[in-house]
């Protein structure tokens, strides 16, 4: 690494960057060799100290701005960013600023998943806002020949610490990027959605952030994890087997098995009750983790937007997929550009420098979101947007699949299935391998031919005729679900599907392909309040909804719609008993029973999802 490394401590003063000469000096060399980095270990307002890397160009111009990145990931590989997610903001000139948060990596305390806001406990004296509040105003003190201006921007964790930071911003606090950030990790983000705990993931991003100060994965002794979490038996297993009560975050799964306090004081949403500093939420429509998240915080925030600073970007992308390479395709879906390096060249650099240097004009829209399919950048004044219509597709007899409500002339009005825990559906092609391990396929299964689930009796699968023309949704989707069970409780799984032409000539690889669209689950005992569960009463027809969340995508003319609904997608959903018990975490192996599950589409309990349909 050619960049220059100089370590300083916390009590240096006045720091200042090379002459102030003019930029053509060094635009020819790398660009790493036209910054130097300084380390410093910055004491909060209760003395911890937390490790801090400074990242300036020797020489430039005129005074600069800050921006600056908040991780539990570890800071010491800063430089790996300035390959492509930070790329163009450093070719036009910033001070850099990455830190470890509490607990983690070089930083003193000690780390709390997802810490709690003060503002949820008058008892707290310091939270992910604070720590950024005071860092800034070390910053804006100590670093000298900068414009006193800070920026913060990044994926995932990083994301949340930013939208953390504008709770209660700091002045010169000026702009903001949060990136696939979570927003409540109950209802729809990495640990659960709508109740149904996710297992996977769960387990082994708690295992890899809490077994040590550092990212540490957990050690499988098997390749496909399909195996090994199916034959761990009840959940209650691990702990019993493996973690021994180590691991904060699962003993907290296990405590707090419903939305209750523990869960709403995590979530940022209530605590954005003002929108001061200006916003760009990013979101990619196949975030394997937290897509839930960046549209939530944008719907928080657009209530208190007065000024018209709060905006939203989706992209084609996987999570923080346009931190990252060309983005022309994901998995076996091309996009027909490079919407990624588009994205970071036009949207996130423009963004910063109209904010933080104020130079360009921003012309961005409220809503600038990539519809597939089409393949095209759409512009929106509102999001949701006002011309889309809520349309209901409604199952038929026969796995047909229509906007017409079923009129009843269907001998049977529902379809069945049994749903046996002992052989729960694979959420991805097998072998499953560890989340982040070698070979791992998590960051793009989203995007995975839905056909490796089509024939199996334990989901039930609906599709159109082909398409006469084509058909674009743009906003908020809902599945309207009738359903029975013969067992006291029962996960339901809606995907929604964008199935190819048989036509090999024309579609190549992606003849007959099936995309998912959309996809949620929600866990039966839910279906009416998240912090009080209730049995499914068992043989009975219940209406429940499940939230589907976005989409801006088109059908293509002679593409079919298709909808799949199942009730386990293991491992990444956690088995439900489908037994009634009162904390799943505890259940005993004998809970578990098959059951017999049925999706109804009479008249009166017409099953559909809704689309918000666009007309061209």
């Amino acid at each position: 690494m050619r960049v220059r490394q100089v370590a300083t401590s916390v009590l240096l003063l006045g720091l200042c960057f090379g002459p102030l000469a003019a930029q053509q000096t060094t635009s020819q060399k790398p660009l790493l060799d036209r910054y130097t980095a300084t380390k410093h270990m910055l004491a909060m307002r209760d003395g911890t100290k937390l490790h801090t890397i400074v990242v300036a160009p020797n020489e430039h111009a005129e005074p600069l701005p800050f921006v600056m990145l908040r991780t539990p990931y570890g800071v010491a590989n800063w430089s790996r960013h300035f390959a492509s997610y930070l790329k163009e903001l450093a070719e036009d000139g910033y001070v850099f600023v990455f830190q470890d948060i509490r607990g983690r990596f070089g930083s003193e305390g000690t780390f709390v998943m997802q810490r709690p806001l003060r503002a949820t406990d008058p008892q707290l004296q310091f939270d992910e806002c604070t720590d950024a509040f005071d860092t800034i105003d070390w910053l804006t003190k100590n670093i000298a020949h900068t414009n006193g201006r800070v920026g913060m921007l990044g994926v995932s964790y990083d994301g949340w610490t930013t939208i953390q930071a504008a709770v209660d911003p700091h002045p010169a606090l000026r702009a903001i990027s949060p990136q696939a950030s979570p927003s409540d990790m109950w209802v729809g983000d990495d640990f659960h959605h709508n109740g149904a705990f996710r297992l996977s993931y769960g387990f082994e991003y708690a295992a890899m952030m809490e077994t040590s100060k550092t990212t540490e994965q957990f050690r499988f002794d098997r390749y496909d994890t399909f195996d090994w979490y199916l034959q761990l038996g009840s959940l209650k297993n691990i702990n019993e087997k493996h973690l021994g009560g180590r691991i904060p975050t699962w003993n907290d799964y296990v405590a707090h098995p419903d939305y209750d306090a523990f869960w709403r004081a995590q979530t940022v949403l209530p605590q954005l009750t003002r929108c001061t500093v200006p916003t760009l939420n990013v979101a990619g429509w196949w975030d394997q983790e937290d897509f839930y998240g960046p549209l939530s915080i944008y719907r928080a925030l657009e209530q208190h937007d007065t000024q018209g600073i709060n905006h939203l970007v989706v992209g084609p992308w996987n999570h923080g997929g346009w931190s990252r390479g060309d983005g022309d395709k994901l998995g076996a879906i091309p996009f027909g550009s490079k919407t990624a390096l588009w994205f970071r060249e036009h949207v996130q650099a423009t963004w910063f420098r109209h904010w933080l240097k104020d130079r360009g004009e921003l012309n961005l829209p409220e809503a600038l979101t990539f519809e597939a399919g089409a393949n095209e950048w759409r512009r929106w004044d509102q999001w949701p947007p006002k011309p889309a219509t809520a349309t209901p597709l409604y199952l038929q007899a026969n796995g047909g699949l229509s906007f017409r409500k079923p009129n009843g002339e269907a001998r049977e009005p529902s379809d069945a299935f049994v749903s046996d825990p002992a052989h729960p559906v694979p959420y991805r092609q097998r072998p499953i391998q560890a989340t982040y391990g070698p070979g791992s396929k998590w960051r793009e299964w989203l995007v995975e031919d839905q056909r490796f689930v089509k024939d199996r009796p334990d989901v039930l699968t609906w599709e159109t005729e082909p398409l006469a023309e084509d058909v674009t949704i743009a906003g908020e989707i809902t599945a309207k679900m009738f359903c029975s069970t013969t067992g006291t409780d029962a996960d339901w799984v809606v995907k929604l599907i964008d199935v190819y032409p048989d036509d090999f000539a024309k579609e190549g690889p992606l003849t007959g392909y099936c995309l998912m669209v959309a996809n949620d689950v929600i866990r039966g005992r839910y279906r009416n309040h998240r912090d009080q569960p209730e049995p499914w009463p068992s043989g009975e027809i219940v209406g429940c909804e499940i939230d589907l969340h976005a989409q801006n995508h088109t059908w293509k003319k002679g593409h079919r719609i298709m909808v799949q609904v199942q009730s386990t997608w293991f491992p990444l959903i956690d088995r439900n008993p489908q037994t009634y018990v009162p904390n799943i975490f505890l259940a005993e192996d004998a809970a578990f029973v098959a059951q017999t599950h049925r999706v109804f589409r009479s008249p009166d309990a017409a099953s559909c999802v809704v689309l918000p349909i666009v007309k061209q």
